[in-house]
C-alpha cells in the first residue's frame, strides 16, 4: 500500500510539473521497432524562431540498434507510434519527415545537426534517453544536455536550458553535418497532426 501511495504521489508531482508520463506496451514497442541502415549517429534538432533566431525547442534522434526520437516535453505525436514518456519508437524516414514538418513552419525553422558515433555510444545515448523519464515543460534542452553530459565525445557540451546556445555548442563537435529546414506552412500546426494521423504510410 505504501508503495502504491508513493507511486501515486510521484505521478501527481510529474503532472504538477507539466510532465506527461506515458508507457506503451512491450508488444507495441516491439512491433514498431525500426532499424535504419545508416551509420550509428546522434542528431540534434533545434527549433528556431524566424523572427529573432531564439530557440524554441530541442529534440534528439538516436540511430543505434533501432532509431528513436527523444522529444522532451514535446507536443508531436503520431497514433501509429508507441511512446514511452518522451521517447518515440519506430522512427522510419516517413515519421522523421513528419516530425520535422510538424516543427518547421512560417514562424520556425528547424536546424538538424548529425554526428556519426560508434555503436556503443549510440546505444549508451539511447539507454540514457529511455531511462530519463517524462520531462516537464520548458526543460527540453536541459534534459538533452543531462543525457549527453557524460557520454564520450560530448563532454564539451554545456548544461543549459537554452536550445540556441546548445545548438551552437553542438556545431563545434568534430565532423558534425547540419542542414536548415524551412517551411511556409501556417503557424497553427494542429492541422499538421491531423494530416499526419490520416496518412497510412509508415515507411
Amino acid at each position: 500500500m505504501v508503495r502504491l501511495i508513493l507511486a501515486f504521489a510521484a505521478m501527481l508531482f510529474l503532472v504538477a510539473c507539466g510532465a506527461e508520463p506515458k508507457w506503451a506496451s512491450d508488444e507495441a514497442v516491439s512491433q514498431a521497432r525500426y532499424v535504419h541502415n545508416g551509420p550509428p549517429s546522434v542528431t540534434l534538432f533545434t527549433v528556431l524562431s524566424t523572427r529573432d533566431g531564439s530557440g524554441a525547442h530541442s529534440g534528439l534522434m538516436i540511430n543505434g540498434s533501432e532509431r528513436i526520437i527523444f522529444d522532451p516535453a514535446g507536443t508531436w505525436q503520431h497514433p501509429q507510434l508507441p511512446e514511452r514518456n518522451d521517447v518515440h519508437f519506430g522512427m522510419t524516414p516517413k515519421m522523421v519527415a513528419f516530425y520535422i514538418d510538424y516543427h518547421a513552419r512560417e514562424t520556425f525553422d528547424v536546424i538538424e545537426q548529425t554526428i556519426i558515433v560508434s555503436p556503443g555510444v549510440a546505444e549508451l545515448v539511447a539507454q540514457r534517453a529511455k531511462a530519463y523519464g517524462a520531462v516537464p515543460k520548458a526543460q527540453c534542452t536541459k534534459s538533452i544536455s543531462a543525457i549527453l553530459s557524460e557520454v564520450p565525445g560530448f563532454e564539451s557540451l554545456p548544461s543549459t536550458w537554452y536550445p540556441a546556445k546548445y545548438m551552437e555548442a553542438f556545431a563545434k563537435l568534430p565532423s558534425v553535418t547540419s542542414r536548415k529546414i524551412t517551411d511556409t506552412d501556417a503557424d497553427n500546426n494542429h492541422g499538421v497532426l491531423l494530416v499526419q494521423a490520416g496518412d497510412p504510410r509508415v515507411q
